[in-house]
């Protein structure tokens, strides 16, 4: 009985060393290293034989292949056709104006090309590139346009403009939201009235006595303006800012 005992015993010692033989080599093969050892076994086979080698090497490229240059001309397709839509102008005056709801603006310098009132006196100019921007700014903002004049006559000349222009029809402004006064300070005092979310203007001492009143300011000048208190950004035009030209 003990030498049966010992045989049964050798013997599934023998049947579990062969098992893990068997899954030994089984992971081993399948594992990159044995891949790469089987592939250079068949190449080495194969290199003994020209002919098989070489019809071997054609075989083994696909007749479809791409080259890289190909690859590049796809990703790019692939990438211009994920790409997100250009926003629109509205998108970047909403973004810009960071929601606000109440904006008011000058208009010598801004809106028209004239830059002073002695000028008005004689002729009233609307900038044509600015009508888009004051379009998209009265779609969500209520805005209001204020200006020195010298006299009355200028200011019907600014109205007519503006009218003629086709501000009042196509956009949310109205002539009572234009505003007239005989000196700067005026314009200020309408603006501190008004509390806007914005003020635009071209007139760096009014930019500047507004600074710590206004939550945001636009400085217009054709010139490169030092930036006087974080509330307040610069840009040679109002359509500039906004990114339309």
């Amino acid at each position: 009985m003990g030498v049966i005992r010992d045989c049964d015993i050798r013997s599934f010692g023998a049947v579990a060393g062969l098992a893990v033989a068997i899954v030994f080599t089984w992971r081993l093969l399948r594992s990159p290293s044995g891949t790469q050892r089987r592939q250079q076994k068949r190449q080495g086979a194969s290199s003994s034989n020209p002919g098989v080698a070489t019809h071997s090497n054609l075989s083994a490229v696909p007749s479809n292949a791409c080259s890289p240059s190909d690859d590049s001309r796809a990703q790019n397709v692939v990438d211009e056709f994920f790409q997100p839509d250009k926003p629109t102008l509205g998108q970047i005056v909403r973004q810009k104006l960071s929601e606000g709801r109440k904006v008011t603006c000058r208009l010598l310098g801004v809106i028209l090309e004239e830059s002073s009132p002695e000028e008005l006196q004689k002729q009233v100019t609307v900038k044509s590139s600015v009508l888009e921007v004051l379009l998209e700014i009265t779609k969500f903002c209520d805005l209001y346009l204020m200006e020195r004049v010298l006299d009355d006559e200028s200011e019907k000349r600014v109205l007519v403009a503006l009218e003629e222009a086709g501000i009042f029809t196509s956009g949310g402004l109205v002539k009572d939201k234009v505003l007239f006064c005989s000196t700067e300070n005026g314009r200020s005092s309408f603006v501190r009235q008004l509390e806007p979310d914005w003020h635009i203007d071209s007139n760096p001492e009014i930019v500047s006595q507004l600074a710590r009143f206004i939550k945001y300011q636009l400085h217009v000048s054709p010139y490169k303006a030092e930036r006087t208190a974080a509330n307040v950004f610069s840009a040679p035009s109002l359509e500039q800012f906004f990114g339309s030209i």
